[in-house]
């Protein structure tokens, strides 16, 4: 059985929703990621970060929420949330994962997380200017790219289109940030990944 290091909200909601849609079994180790909060012990031998989601299976923990929804997707073929090692959109597939992980996600950094990116309180407000800025830039790549496809990569729903939709719920015009309105294709994606079981249990949809 699985267990994953969980926290509402966070970027674990991606593989959560990714364990449903395998059927696997699984259980949520809850875990407190609250600014300023103490991480739990079991939590910081996995990832020293402190930071969720954690993946264990078996005698192997692992972090980083899109290597953990490629790693089951590759585990669990049948769910069919991966291309195939030799389907030609394995590529554009990885190529995507890894891209809203280390450009979309860290641009919502600059919002939540702006202490990470700059030296004190007076470069705080110019820090989440250009998250927003950046924000704007990314999910319009990101429209431009769906374009009329009816998912993110090829022509079957996959983990890229979890991952997308997951990212989408962090938009926050109150900070500032574009709706997910403002990018059509983006929006239709997105709005399609919600009507599934498995992420409106998962987001309490």
């Amino acid at each position: 059985m699985y267990r994953l290091f969980y926290a509402e909200g966070s970027a674990a909601c991606g593989p959560r929703v990714v364990l449903e849609e395998i059927g696997a079994p699984y259980t949520l180790v809850h875990t407190e990621i609250g600014s300023g909060k103490p991480r739990d012990v079991e939590l910081l031998a996995h990832n020293p970060n402190g930071w969720v989601p954690v993946l264990v299976d078996g005698a192997m923990a692992m972090h980083e929420a899109s290597a953990i929804s490629i790693y089951l997707a590759d585990r669990h073929p049948a769910a069919g949330l991966a291309p195939a090692f030799d389907d030609p959109v394995r590529g554009p597939f990885l190529q995507w994962m890894v891209y809203l992980s280390n450009t979309l996600q860290i641009a919502y950094q600059l919002t939540y997380h702006w202490a990470r990116y700059c030296a004190g309180e007076a470069a705080r407000e110019s820090v989440q200017q250009r998250s927003c800025e950046r924000l704007r830039e990314v999910w319009g790549f990101i429209d431009q790219a769906i374009g009329e496809r009816p998912w993110f990569v090829g022509d079957r729903f996959s983990a890229a289109d979890i991952h997308l939709h997951m990212l989408s719920t962090w938009l926050s015009p109150e900070m500032g940030h574009p709706r997910i309105e403002d990018f059509p294709n983006a929006a239709r994606l997105a709005a399609s990944v919600a009507q599934r079981p498995s992420v409106r249990l998962v987001h309490g949809l």
